[in-house]
């Protein structure tokens, strides 16, 4: 089974990732935080947005070319499908990226696209901006502090739009302002009760 984990900066994909992964014994795939351009993208935007989100895209087109080749099951952070219609949609509107450059990274993105396989079970993590600014500021990631709240609504808004009118596959939203998984045991339960409902 591939499941998938999406959601916003600081909603908590990380983290339950993790949690699952140990409880399930599924083997993990976590976004790759060590991105050479990442610091330099919040201190520019503009100047790194198209480097930043192709050097993404590459991460992403590993991870998926493993997870091909595994029949068994998987749990990724963050999906290929976020990266093109969320944070590289964003950044074109916004301004940040050019559309020349949009249009480069859209080409990449189709061209792979249709080699990866469909998660099973996307797992939604749903958060208000100040839910997600006080996770951000809670792990404290030195370049993420710089994070504006606008561009956060701008993503939340992309996100609910992806999920809502765009996505085909089998959802589950789990609302992060009122189901905090890591204080409740019973939030994992019922996120396990339905990956079981279709593992079986």
């Amino acid at each position: 089974m591939y499941i998938a984990i999406a959601g916003n900066i600081g909603s908590g994909k990380t983290s339950l990732t993790e949690i699952l992964s140990k409880r399930f014994g599924i083997p993990a795939h976590f976004e790759d935080i060590e991105n050479p351009y990442i610091g330099d993208f919040y201190k520019d935007m503009n100047r790194w947005a198209f480097n930043l989100q192709i050097y993404f895209l590459g991460s992403r087109i590993q991870q998926s070319n493993e997870a091909l080749r595994l029949s068994g099951d998987l749990i990724q952070d963050r999906t290929i499908f976020e990266d093109a219609y969320i944070f590289a949609d964003n950044l074109h509107q916004m301004g940040l990226m050019s559309t020349r450059d949009f249009d480069t990274y859209m080409k990449l993105f189709d061209l792979s696209k249709n080699l990866i396989r469909t998660p099973d079970l996307l797992i939604y993590l749903k958060a208000s901006v100040p839910t997600l600014i006080s996770q951000i500021q809670k792990r404290g990631r030195v370049y993420e502090m710089s994070i504006d709240r606008e561009y956060l609504e701008r993503l939340n808004a992309k996100y609910d739009n992806w999920i809502e009118e765009i996505y085909q596959g089998e959802v589950l939203t789990v609302d992060i302002d009122k189901c905090d998984f890591v204080m409740n045991p019973e939030v994992i339960d019922r996120i396990a009760a339905r990956i079981d409902e279709l593992r079986r």
